[in-house]
This record gives C-alpha cells, structure tokens and sequence, in this order.
C-alpha cells in the first residue's frame, strides 16, 4: 500500500473508532434496502404514490426503497406498524389524512399517537376531491344543487366509501357551510360507488379520487360541478371550485405523506427529506402523480409536522361538532 493511501485508510479507521456506534450508522446510511409501509392495497392512488416515492428516492439513496402493503382499518394498521418499527431509518411509511388527522376524532382510540409516534418527513401529494352527479340530475353546478337541496331537504342521496373517510368529511362540510340536508348511502369501500353512480342507483358523489371518475366525465356519463381543492383541479380545468362557486375558503384535499418512527435520528429524516426533494424533480415522478390527477408536493419536516397538527385540529372540530363516530 502507498503512503498516502495508508494514511488516509489510518484516519478513516481511527475516525471510525472516535464516533459513536449511532452517529457511524447515520453516516453510511443507508446501508441496506429501506422498507416503505403503504397502507392501503396495491393499485390506488396512495399506492402509486407511494411506489413513485419510493422509486425517486431509491434513485438518490442508491439504495432500493421496497413497498410493503399492509392495508386494513382505513389506514390504521400500516400506519400502527411504522409507528412500532425500530427508529433507525429502514421503515418508513407513505399514510395519509384518514390516519393523521381524521382516525384519533373517529374512533374512541387508536393504537397510535399522533404527536409522540412519528417523525414528519414531507408532504408527499394531494389529490382534490370532486363533486360529481348523475347527468339526469336537474342542475348543472353547485347553486343549482344547492337551491335543489333546500327545495327538498333529504331527498339528494350521495356515496361515500365510509363513515368518517375524507369524502364524507368534505360533503359534511359543505352541508355545513351552504346549510342544506343531504342524505348519505355509506359503502364498505369506493369499488361499488362508480358504478352505481352511473346506472343512477345513487344521485351523487364526493369522489376524492379523479382517477376512477375522469373517463366518464370527459365521455359526459358523469357530470363535474365543482372541486374541493383551493384551485381548479388540472384535469378538469372548466369544473369551478366550491370556494368561486360562493363559498370562500374552502378547501378540502386528500393528503399524503412520508414519516418514520419517532426517535428516528434527525439526520436520517432529513437524507430521507432530502431524497424526496430531489427524485419529486423528476419527469418520471411528475407524470406519475399527473396519471392519478394528483398535485406533487415537497415540505420542510417541521412544515409537514405543523400541517398534521392544523388537520388535526380542523377535522376534531368538525368531527365533535356533527358527533359523527365510526361504526
């Protein structure tokens, strides 16, 4: 060995010795696959985001980021496994707004905390929910539906994929805010809701998933009246949003996230922050989320962390307020 090269390899060694065991690991890391939790079963769109983060960041780790479906309980148990991995970066989850912000309102308890068992990495996506009708219905947009509404309290019917899932947590609120009296038909998941949608079983939905309903609205066998999302959803840029339609400030988005075990090392979170930063840039990760109508998102850790707790605190006031608890 040549002078320089042993001494270099001398120092690496007694740099290696003077570090802690921890602060060693932090620094090769990641050393091995790195496990992605999804909650969901494969195919949808938190799966497809998941997967597309999952491919963005493996590509600036260098090392393969492996998806792990574990569905079951609206979310809750995937997210329930990433809260009780080891903190030490190689699990991560991909959840969303029915586990962090809706779940601990819900349900009289939840295996998990939301404050003390996850460390926020970003905000991954949103997907913006759209109000979308039978085309027999005698309305074409929002006021419409809601002069009908009030002319026959009851009588409009709508689907949600579930008491308490973020459909029908936006279709709550917009009862709420326009004061009118819708009756909802609850599924046991969103399969069934389309097509029944579409032979007329059922008047309308809050779809929070454009994917599953664009085709027939661009065939004119669903009619779009409005979006939840603060902006006109990109996939259907002539549906008004119920903030324009005179309802200002409302704002309703399916969210998605990244976050590991509390007591993850801080560095780790932000390798992990920093590999979804860069990969998010990618073409490949932008027509992914475009594919599903959802809009890509990069926050700051704390930012996501501060995002959770305001989600929290806006859907436990609404949840207390209709005392709407799950089944």
């Amino acid at each position: 060995m040549q002078r320089r090269d042993f001494i270099t390899a001398s120092a690496l060694t007694a740099l290696g010795a003077a570090l802690p065991a921890g602060a060693w690991a932090q620094a090769s890391y990641p050393a091995k696959p790195v496990r992605m939790i999804v909650p969901f079963p494969p195919g949808g769109p938190t799966d497809v985001m998941g997967r597309t983060a999952a491919k963005a960041m493996g590509d600036k780790l260098g090392q393969q980021l492996v998806v792990e479906n574990k569905a079951g309980a609206g979310g809750n148990i995937g997210t329930d496994a990433v809260a009780k991995a080891a903190p030490d970066g190689y699990t991560i989850g991909l959840t969303a707004i029915s586990s962090l912000a809706i779940a601990p309102h819900l349900y009289a308890s939840v295996p998990f905390n939301i404050e003390k068992d996850f460390a926020p990495i970003s905000l991954v996506g949103t997907t913006p929910c759209a109000l979308v009708v039978h085309p027999s219905v005698p309305f074409n947009d929002l006021k419409g539906m809601v002069a009908y509404a009030k002319a026959h309290p009851g009588k409009l019917n709508y689907a949600t994929s579930g008491i308490g899932t973020s459909n029908h947590l936006a279709t709550e609120l917009l009862q709420s805010v326009a004061g009118i009296q819708l009756t909802n038909v609850p599924y046991k998941g969103s399969s069934q809701i389309v097509p029944d949608l579409l032979a007329g079983t059922i008047t309308m939905s809050m779809e929070s998933s454009l994917a599953t309903t664009l085709q027939h609205i661009k065939a004119g066998k669903l009619k779009a009246i409005a979006v939840t999302s603060p902006q006109r959803a990109k996939a259907l840029p002539e549906v008004p949003t119920i903030a324009e339609s005179g309802y200002p400030g409302f704002s309703v988005e399916t969210w998605f996230g990244l976050v590991a075990p509390a007591g993850t090392p801080q560095a780790i979170v932000a390798r992990l922050h920093d590999a979804w930063e860069a990969g998010a840039k990618s073409p490949e990760a932008q027509q992914a989320f475009d594919n599903i109508s959802g809009n890509l998102r990069v926050t700051s850790p704390q930012e996501f962390a501060d995002f959770i707790r305001a989600e929290n605190r806006r859907w436990g006031e609404l949840i207390r307020k209709l005392a709407i608890k799950a089944d």
